[in-house]
């Protein structure tokens, strides 16, 4: 008896994880004056609500965040990063104003970064494209400490996140799906230098 309530309790907490991703849509942009090649540091926004350290849903994130980027040879920095991670949870269905591009690694590959001297003729131009976010998204921004700009945009729409640890799971779940929109590495971890931890020797 104990075994059958076990397994269906175990069925249960599978069919809400896929009830709470199955309907999620993931998608991203990108500046066109992102200077990814040149990232390798980076720390959070500070704020109130997920952002908080008191927020245990906030801490989740931001692990499944710096698990990544890690992963991907990047470093936290308390002092100087290189760019800054905001990341927010919006309730509700949400007008989005994003943009139809190619895949970011494609155009890095192009090698056709955009900077103030670029002349005008030869900048890539936007298409906006305006989408209705389902209820629940969860929306990760990249900003670039010099310019103080939003440089990468990753969302995922339609995610449900319960109350208890299967909300932690939902959230891991969804990061991952997002970062998987943002596969670029840092020129140290293409050399074959891989951070040891994720700390950056500008925290100590």
């Amino acid at each position: 008896m104990k075994s059958t309530i076990t397994l269906l309790l175990l069925a249960g907490l599978a069919l809400a994880g896929c009830m709470t991703t199955r309907e999620a849509r993931v998608d991203s942009d990108y500046s066109y004056r992102g200077n990814f090649r040149h990232y390798r540091t980076y720390d959070f926004v500070t704020g109130s609500g997920l952002t908080a350290d008191s927020s245990r849903l906030g801490q989740s994130l931001r692990e499944a965040i710096q698990q990544r980027l890690l992963a991907q040879g990047y470093r936290l920095a308390r002092r100087r990063p290189d760019m800054l991670v905001n990341f927010r949870v919006y309730e509700g269905d949400m007008n989005f104003h994003g943009f139809a591009q190619e895949d970011l690694s494609v155009w890095i590959k192009r090698n056709i970064e955009e900077n103030d001297d670029t002349p005008t003729d030869q900048r890539q131009g936007y298409q906006p494209v305006r989408l209705l976010l389902a209820e629940g998204t969860l929306l990760v921004t990249l900003i670039d400490v010099k310019t103080n700009r939003a440089v990468w945009n990753g969302y995922a729409s339609g995610v449900t996140v319960p109350e208890g640890p299967m909300g932690e799971i939902v959230l891991r779940r969804s990061v991952r799906s997002i970062l998987d929109r943002y596969r670029i590495f840092t020129e140290e971890f293409a050399k074959g230098n891989v951070p040891q931890n994720g700390t950056s020797e500008t925290e100590r």
